[in-house]
């Protein structure tokens, strides 16, 4: 491994996709926090610590909070010696702004704020990143090495935007799970067996994230696409399209939770 010493606390799901991510690109070494190690981390390279008190406080090349939000509140302050060693300090926790980061780990912190998606915890997640005003353009660049470990990145000039791309992605997967869900029960109001309705409803979304990833088409041509006029697709999109429809729902989905992930800010 290289000469970068990472540091990683909580090795959940999205912490183990980063640390193999990680090691995958030749980073290191890693440390890890983490208290109940999966066997999957056990098997690594990792060095692994089971508290925050067994990690000395020198200068790592980073330092990944990848904890939930309740719990970056509570043990942030202990992260303070290593933030004031210059390391780079990154945290994924939604609705933690860095106002109350840099209260745990001082004015000079260099802090860079992402908001993974749960497609990372198998390399096809994208992220949202916001980097403070003491961020370097060298630690940048390493961030976004970092996350990129889990697939892609966007930079956001505004902190504010973060909660926006909570909102889009962050949450995403879940509006995607619940379209699925949705084709499958309209499948068996059609008349379809259950697992025939679920097993179509499932494969078509997989199938046509994948033609989306790989067709560099618009998303209006990819429509066209299967859209015949006069025909079935069309009959459905004038319900799908039309007033209080997909467009008009999903607009109120992602406001309210992009309202809810501004509460938990301000909380």
């Amino acid at each position: 491994m290289s000469n970068t010493p990472i540091l990683i606390i909580g090795a959940g799901k999205m912490g183990t996709a980063l640390i193999r991510g990680w090691i995958k690109a030749g980073l290191g070494p890693i440390t890890a926090v983490e208290p109940n190690p999966s066997q999957a981390l056990k098997d690594t390279c990792v060095k692994i610590v089971p508290a925050l008190d067994a990690v000395p406080a020198q200068a790592w090349r980073a330092c990944v909070v990848a904890l939930k939000p309740h719990i970056v509140r509570v043990e942030a302050a202990k992260l303070a010696a290593i933030a004031a060693c210059g390391t780079l300090m990154i945290s994924i926790a939604a609705g933690t702004g860095t106002d109350l980061l840099h209260q745990h780990w001082g004015e000079a912190a260099a802090i860079v704020r992402v908001m993974p998606n749960t497609p990372g915890s198998i390399g096809r997640g994208i992220s949202g990143l916001y980097a403070g005003p003491n961020v370097a353009a060298v630690d940048r660049d390493f961030a976004s090495t970092l996350v990129g470990a889990i697939g892609e990145t966007v930079w956001l000039n505004e902190e504010g935007l973060i909660d926006a791309v909570t909102a889009v992605s962050g949450s995403g997967p879940a509006y995607i799970f619940a379209l699925v869900e949705a084709m499958a029960k309209a499948g068996e109001a059609a008349g379809l067996p259950s697992q025939t309705a679920a097993r179509l409803a499932r494969a078509t979304v997989t199938g046509s994230g994948a033609l989306l990833d790989a067709d560099p088409k618009s998303t209006a041509e990819l429509i066209r696409d299967v859209a015949t006029p006069g025909g079935t697709t069309e009959a459905a999109l004038k319900v799908l399209q039309g007033e209080g429809g997909l467009s008009a729902l999903m607009t109120k989905a992602v406001a309210a939770a992009k309202t809810r992930a501004e509460e938990l800010a301000r909380s």
